[in-house]
């Protein structure tokens, strides 16, 4: 390719991309932007309803959409997740791990329930995925990964224990695969974003005496977009970032630079 082919660069033409929690928020932008850069799309998630019609937009595109289920809180029903998506496309170019939940709340008197159920879809589940689908990604040697961090995996944020440990752990989770997937020419990267304006971000951030002091000591002044999001996950995910391995990438307006 020459330098004018950046088009090229960041297409995702003939790519089949398996994207958790496609059915709401972040999941559902990265699924939009990467069947208009021209990905098959299957879409994990929990709400057969928004499945189905993230299914009709990303078919409006010209592209194929398949629709997976199961509870990334069971490893069982994570590896049935996997084996429907291989089944269905037994050639997966790219995998965007963004299911995630956010269950907050003081160490103290934090239930151990909820530590657990948030790291088996927030760290275990993006684990057993890698597991299944990076050995068809090895043996093409081809294939992105995009886990979908958070900047608490990085910082310290108050009654995030268990969210926050939960993302450090996918960012080192990252560099581990990119370790031994490099050499078969295979991407690992995560994005860290601040709070998105997602259902479950308005949720969490809505409180003004919350939202305020944080979007106060972020530079840029604001939260982010999903589509922001996804707009950098389609960097990672295109032949545009192949160099680009390993990082953990902030995207939160400057945030943790001060």
């Amino acid at each position: 390719m020459t330098v004018r082919d950046w088009t090229r660069r960041f297409s995702l033409e003939g790519r089949t991309a398996l994207v958790t929690g496609a059915s709401s928020g972040i999941g559902t932008a990265i699924a939009e932007v990467f069947a208009d850069a021209g990905a098959d799309i299957i879409g994990h998630g929990r709400d057969a309803d928004r499945l189905a019609a993230l299914g009709e937009r990303v078919t409006a595109c010209g592209r194929r959409f398949t629709a997976v289920t199961g509870d990334l809180a069971s490893a069982s029903e994570t590896a049935e997740v996997a084996a429907q998506a291989l089944a269905a496309h037994p050639r997966i170019d790219i995998l965007v791990n963004s299911a995630g939940i956010a269950l907050t709340g003081p160490v103290l008197g934090f239930d151990p329930a909820d530590w657990d159920r948030t790291l088996a879809v927030n760290l275990t589940a993006p684990f057993l995925l890698a597991q299944a689908l990076l050995p068809g990604m090895m043996a093409r040697c081809m294939g992105k990964i995009v886990n979908i961090s958070s900047q608490t995996g990085v910082i310290a944020l108050a009654d995030h224990a268990a969210y926050a440990t939960s993302k450090g752990g996918l960012n080192a989770l990252t560099k581990s695969l990119m370790v031994e997937a490099a050499p078969h020419n295979v991407q690992v990267n995560a994005i860290c974003p601040t709070v998105v304006l997602t259902e479950m971000g308005e949720r969490l951030w809505s409180a003004p005496k919350k939202r305020d002091p944080f979007i106060a000591r972020t530079p840029l002044g604001r939260f982010g977009q999903p589509v922001e999001i996804a707009d950098l996950a389609l960097y990672l995910a295109s032949p545009a970032s192949d160099l680009v391995n390993g990082e953990i990438v902030m995207i939160e307006g400057g945030y943790s630079s001060i």
